[in-house]
């Protein structure tokens, strides 16, 4: 055994260390220049993709709940594809606050977990078999082919141009007999009984401004409604795919005690964050500080704390397994 001597080769890993951390610094700043529009911050223009939200804490609070509520809607579950059990490598497409991914991971212990996201927004204390990565995934993946057992993917709406790609580059990553999910929300506001008011900031804000970014952006606010996910699923190869569409309410009106629920923690992340969800979205469709936001925004939240207004969104979960060898 070769026992360095005290002092050996302090001028080299001196050297060493400066050169590494110099590296270490500079990536970290480069991950680190985030945008700021008007106090909030936005991932780091490193990346070629846009994404409209903030990466902030006060947006990270509203994933967490989101991410409650959509655990609720479909039965207290994760997920709906029919994972086995033993799964062994596991990938989370946009893991956001890595929630999603955290909890995966403490269920199947067994499985390597890996969640990507353009922002390094996750927690550092995480179980063992759970790993987060910066990557976009509108570029090339980069895990190799027949790697993954299962891929998640959720909550992409306004960030993905080529949905047909996207899937394309799930198909190639997951193995033979694996698995691909993806859930989908259609952030358009209805209600089915007229309380939404044609001059409503429910239409004439929130609405406007995302049906106006589908069209200036080059990337869908509407998956459902342009209907980008089976269709990718299929022509990418997948098989057994399967569609399910979910109605989630805002706000506690419902008379089913559950949906109500739902409703209520659905209100909280929107209210939470009104302008996290619109404020970059309105310097792209009305131009950058136009006049009215601060107007129409207040008026937003005084509609989405109301009674009267029965409004909902809807999403959709679309999975398929790719063929076994």
């Amino acid at each position: 055994m070769y026992l360095q001597e005290e002092g050996e080769n302090d001028d080299l890993d001196s050297a060493l260390g400066d050169d590494t951390e110099s590296i270490i610094n500079s990536i970290t700043a480069s991950i680190l220049e985030y945008r700021e529009i008007q106090g909030r911050t936005f991932h780091s223009e490193r990346h070629d993709s846009i994404y409209f939200t903030p990466n902030d804490e006060q947006q990270l609070q509203s994933m967490d709940i989101t991410h409650h509520y959509l655990k609720m809607l479909i039965g207290d579950k994760l997920f709906l594809a029919p994972v086995p059990d033993n799964v062994q490598k596991v990938l989370d497409i946009g893991t956001g606050t890595g929630i999603w991914a955290i909890v995966f991971a403490e269920l199947y212990p067994q499985a390597e977990v890996i969640g990507t996201d353009l922002s390094p927004t996750q927690p550092m204390w995480v179980p063992p078999n759970v790993k987060f990565e910066l990557d976009d995934c509108t570029k090339e993946w980069t895990w190799g082919e027949n790697s993954i057992d299962f891929v998640h993917m959720r909550y992409l709406f306004g960030a993905i141009a080529d949905w047909d790609e996207l899937l394309h580059q799930a198909y190639i990553t997951t193995k033979p007999g694996g698995w691909v999910q993806s859930c989908e929300a259609e952030v358009i506001i209805k209600s089915d009984d007229g309380t939404i008011a044609p001059d409503s900031a429910i239409e004439t804000f929130w609405n406007m401004l995302y049906r106006g970014a589908s069209a200036k952006m080059g990337a869908t606010f509407l998956p459902m409604s342009d209907n980008v996910q089976k269709g990718a699923f299929e022509r990418a190869g997948f098989q057994y795919v399967q569609q399910h569409d979910y109605k989630f309410p805002i706000g506690g009106w419902p008379t089913d005690k559950k949906m109500a629920e739902i409703g209520r923690y659905v209100q909280l992340t929107m209210l939470n964050d009104v302008e996290g969800y619109t404020l970059y979205l309105w310097n792209i469709v009305m131009g950058e500080n136009a006049p009215g936001y601060d107007e129409a925004l207040a008026k937003m939240k005084r509609e989405l704390r109301s009674k009267r207004i029965h409004a909902y969104m809807r999403c959709r979960y679309v999975f398929g397994q790719k063929p076994p060898a």
